[in-house]
């Protein structure tokens, strides 16, 4: 008998799917995902021992990032998938081995809920949300390629402007691992906007043992791709939401015809 025979499903029927869909049908070639999109819990987690100001804050979600990946989403008529359940309860930019993937302290914050999680509650974690939001990426690219669809994998994410303490210039920073061809284009581009500091490979900078969106479904399929990351205090509210989103939007247009010629 394997944890999958003995391993009862995380939601309850009445309990939302963990995926997000959205413009399945259009036809740009950009291919949104939207990993830390949401921060529901579980209802048989609770709260997984910390108050609702934690779990309100960045450790437990992407602020303001759905607003922007749905605006892009709309605008563009790209796909979207995204996830709705908090990173707190799994990570599902991390590698499943990563220590990240269900992390017991997050920041500076413990989570009572992830301490000495045993093999079986972790598995139900994967089987229940991590499984079907990167099987439902899977089988939309895989979808793609037998249509003979030309895809662009854009990872969406925010980050907080202050981490353990230490402030973050960037307004916003185009993040990659091995495949450079859609981030040094987004470089030149937000870079001809004197107004901003434009990290490379900053806050962050992808790499197989701590990212898994990228690595697997753009590496991995030799597709263009890159992640994005916008400061969360510029996209806290609505305005803000709309105002990236215009930006984003507006340099994915005038790239494209550049990404098919390097496809």
């Amino acid at each position: 008998m394997t944890l999958e025979d003995i391993a009862p499903p995380l939601l309850a029927a009445d309990e939302p799917a963990p995926i997000i869909v959205r413009n399945a049908d259009g036809a740009s070639p950009f291919f949104l995902t939207c990993d830390h999109y949401g921060r529901m819990i579980p209802r048989a987690l609770g709260d997984l021992g910390i108050d609702e100001k934690e779990r309100a804050r960045h450790i437990a979600w992407d602020i303001g990032i759905a607003g922007v990946a749905e605006a892009v989403s709309d605008a563009l008529g790209a796909h979207l998938i995204a996830q709705r359940y908090s990173r707190l309860v799994i990570d599902c930019n991390r590698p499943l081995s990563a220590a990240s993937s269900i992390p017991p302290i997050s920041e500076a914050t413990t989570i009572p809920g992830n301490q000495g999680l045993a093999q079986q509650a972790a598995f139900e974690r994967q089987q229940s949300i991590f499984a079907p939001y990167h099987r439902a990426i899977t089988e939309a690219l895989d979808q793609r390629l037998q249509a003979q669809r030309p895809t662009i994998l854009v990872s969406l994410h925010s980050f907080t402007p202050v981490y353990a303490g230490v402030a973050r210039p960037w307004h916003i920073g185009t993040l990659y691992n091995r495949d450079r061809r859609l981030p040094q284009l987004m470089l030149r581009e937000l870079r001809s906007e004197p107004a901003l500091v434009v990290g490379d490979n900053q806050p962050y900078a992808v790499s197989d043992t701590t990212d898994y969106t990228i690595p697997v479904h753009g590496e991995q399929r030799g597709l263009i791709n890159t992640g994005i990351e916008i400061r969360q205090d510029l996209v806290t509210d609505e305005s803000g939401q709309r105002e990236w989103a215009a930006r984003l939007v507006r340099i994915l247009r005038k790239l494209e015809s550049e990404l098919r010629a390097l496809a």
